[in-house]
């Protein structure tokens, strides 16, 4: 496959013989505790509002239990915070401002023999994540040389019509518009298109 594909923490849910998967740690009770003083709340103000017992958010802030994603989304909800921000404390830096637009049809054109790309966002520079739309040319998986792969982790978003994707090691797979997929991209992957149009998908790419 042609591997001509353009050049971030992730949320870890491990899944547990339990009913539900827990959250690894990854600070998070030092990060619960900071946000909680930052707000000023104690142990029993911040369980009125997340509806976690308060022996259940100590535990969780001294690194005694994992918190299940559901408990995870309460600390969230009741704090009014995003859950992102359970896991990573803004840096002691100045933001950039930086922010480009690209209007559409004004990406940087690139064509291949299986997929026409228009990369998006070229101006900036040192991007963490390499956002492009493409038009689905391929119409089988043997139109492709070989897998493509690379590094990262690739997030798939179905813009028109309805492709298979390929995966190295699962089965091919119909997503339509709307439907979207997050994997490896070191996995070998390629994508065609079902549809009688060429397909258009949305493809962001984290370094």
């Amino acid at each position: 496959m042609s591997a001509e594909q353009p050049d971030m923490p992730e949320l870890k849910i491990e899944s547990g013989s339990g009913a539900e998967s827990t959250v690894e740690p990854l600070q998070l009770g030092q990060r619960l505790r900071e946000i909680r003083k930052n707000m000023n709340l104690t142990l029993e103000e911040a369980s009125q509002k997340t509806g976690l017992a308060r022996s259940t958010l100590s535990k969780i802030e001294n690194e005694q239990i994992s918190p299940t994603f559901t408990a995870v989304q309460k600390l969230a909800n009741g704090l009014n915070i995003d859950i992102p921000q359970l896991f990573a404390a803004p840096k002691n830096a100045m933001a950039s401002g930086r922010r480009v637009l690209t209007r559409a049809g004004e990406g940087t054109s690139h064509p291949t023999s299986t997929y026409e790309h228009e990369l998006l966002s070229t101006e900036l520079a040192r991007k963490k994540m390499i956002p492009f739309k493409t038009r689905v040319r391929a119409r089988s998986f043997d139109d492709f040389s070989d897998w493509v792969r690379h590094e990262g982790e690739e997030f798939l978003l179905v813009l028109e019509g309805e492709v298979a994707l390929y995966t190295e090691f699962y089965e091919p797979i119909a997503l339509q518009a709307g439907d979207s997929m997050y994997y490896d991209a070191n996995m070998g992957h390629g994508l065609v298109s079902l549809s009688q149009q060429d397909a258009l998908v949305l493809w962001v790419v984290a370094r």
